[in-house]
């Protein structure tokens, strides 16, 4: 992959950790109105960068092979 192509990628999964985010975010939202307990915490959010590997480091060693 050339440097473009490694961007490219690297944005699409970031672009992917938001979706995720945000529908997390909205399922929070949503039992906040219900008067129920949060389904997603700090920690889950926190997860979204290791399940996309989008994290510094992650990224630096994606860009150095």
């Amino acid at each position: 992959m050339n440097e473009n192509e490694q961007a490219a990628f690297i944005m699409s999964q970031v672009a992917c950790a938001q979706i995720e985010a945000e529908g997390m975010t909205a399922e929070n939202m949503q039992r906040q109105a219900l008067g129920q307990s949060m389904a997603f915490v700090q920690e889950d959010f926190v997860k979204l960068i290791t399940t996309y590997r989008i994290g510094y480091n992650d990224v630096l060693e994606y860009l150095r092979r």
